[in-house]
């Protein structure tokens, strides 16, 4: 993370001098090589996989993939509150739960075929809940989540996912930018 914020910093500094275009050392090349050391192919090939689930997801119900409605549509089943059992929420809650349940699945598989060094992270595991925690709170205020914002409603072209997914990018960008600077690691 401190190359990618030194970088970020350097370029930001760069761009505002005007010096990016004539310094060799700001290539295109430089910056996705520092951005993804790892290469890109993982990214490109998740990326295709998401879209294609999107595609079927909506070729098959006419409704747009989030995960930010599947809490109110799995409680629909064992809660006789209104709010729970709302006509859309009865309605679409048999493929949500089959949706849910193939990301953990698509997760567990993928632990599988990898082993436990497919993906670790050293953040602690409360950083891990509280974090989920403002997700959750971020996907009820801004009414949907990173997928059904930023990749069905940004390829729909809907203002609000525009502005919610600028938002919460920037956001993230400052938070990250802001935690590194104050030393904070995992």
């Amino acid at each position: 993370m401190v190359g990618v914020t030194a970088l970020f910093a350097g370029a930001v500094g760069s761009v505002s001098r005007g010096v990016v275009a004539s310094d060799p050392a700001w290539t295109l090349a430089s910056v996705v090589n520092a951005l993804f050391p790892t290469g890109v192919t993982d990214y490109v090939v998740g990326g295709l996989l998401i879209g294609l689930g999107v595609a079927i997801v909506y070729l098959a119900t006419a409704i747009q993939a989030g995960n930010s409605t599947v809490l109110e549509t799995t409680l629909s089943y064992v809660s006789k509150l209104p709010r729970f059992n709302q006509a859309k929420y009865v309605r679409s809650r048999d493929w949500r739960v089959v949706f849910l349940l193939s990301i953990v699945a698509g997760a567990a598989i993928y632990t599988l075929a990898l082993g436990a060094g497919g993906w670790v992270t050293g953040v602690q595991w409360w950083r891990l809940l509280f974090g989920g925690f403002l997700v959750g709170v971020g996907t009820r205020i801004g009414k949907g989540c990173t997928m059904g914002h930023g990749v069905c409603g940004l390829g729909s072209g809907s203002n609000v996912s525009m502005v919610n997914v600028a938002t919460f990018v920037g956001l993230a960008v400052l938070t990250a930018l802001s935690v590194s600077a104050l030393g904070v690691t995992p």
